[in-house]
């Protein structure tokens, strides 16, 4: 697929983000945006899968760390054809598989998250069962800039240069706002590049709205036996003025008015 048609699966994406947390008057949509030209990328260019065969064996495991803008990821899984419309159109409602944090037994998610700070580690485990299996598949985790608060992380961040985790690839979605107050009030990550680059990583920054970048950096092939990460630069209620870099739609689900004004935006 080219880059325009991960750019059409965005805007695709975040419609049906919108559309879903209005319905359930549910929350996290200033995540979900931030994070859906990611998510787009990933799956229209990027990830091996099979979605007719979502335990196809040499499927690439992708693990979903900030499992709370679980709209996001269900949005992407939906245009990929895991499951219909329908059966998404049950999100939050009662018996439904499509819960307000992302759950395993929903098809293509390897992992429930939404207890912040565990994908991570398990990522990790995965793709050193990958290496010592000499598995043809590579592991990739999308992790929320709030959840590097999270002890958990430390010890993975710790652990994948340790054993060399060239098959594993990070993603951190770094809108700068996370549920509380800005993350650099909360606990500041900064300098977040150096401090990756010490502990062993191969670090790249890039743009995350910027669909030609998220590829190249996620296409690039480190050199040296390194885990890489990418520090995706992004912000919460990307593509709807009013939501942009606003702290309140971290929880906040729109009304009538807010839903109509951001559709509009979203399919101008």
């Amino acid at each position: 697929m080219t880059n325009q048609d991960s750019i059409v699966l965005a805007r695709d994406v975040r419609k049906t983000c919108l559309k879903l947390v209005y319905a359930a008057n549910a929350s996290h949509i200033g995540g979900a945006f931030s994070v859906a030209d990611v998510l787009s990328v990933l799956y229209a260019r990027v990830l091996h899968y099979d979605a007719g065969n979502p335990e196809y064996t040499n499927r690439d495991r992708f693990f979903y760390s900030k499992g709370h803008a679980c709209t996001a990821l269900y949005a992407v899984l939906k245009e990929a054809g895991f499951f219909s419309e329908e059966q998404l159109s049950a999100f939050s409602t009662n018996g439904s598989y499509f819960t307000t944090h992302v759950n395993h037994k929903v098809p293509g998610i390897e992992l429930s998250t939404g207890s912040l700070g565990h994908a991570l580690s398990v990522a990790c485990g995965v793709a050193l069962a990958g290496k010592r299996k000499l598995a043809p598949w590579n592991v990739y985790c999308v992790l929320s800039d709030g959840e590097l608060d999270e002890g958990s992380n430390l010890e993975a961040i710790l652990f994948a240069p340790h054993h060399a985790l060239d098959n594993l690839t990070l993603i951190i979605d770094y809108n700068k706002i996370q549920s509380l107050g800005a993350v650099s009030d909360v606990l500041k990550l900064e300098p977040l590049a150096a401090k990756f680059d010490s502990f062993g990583w191969d670090v790249s920054e890039i743009d995350g709205h910027d669909h030609s970048a998220i590829f190249n950096a996620l296409s690039t092939q480190v050199s040296s036996a390194k885990p890489k990460v990418i520090i995706a630069h992004t912000i919460k209620g990307k593509g709807v003025d009013f939501m942009e870099n606003q702290l309140a739609w971290h929880y906040k689900s729109p009304n009538q008015t807010q839903f109509d004004q951001a559709m509009q935006q979203l399919e101008s």
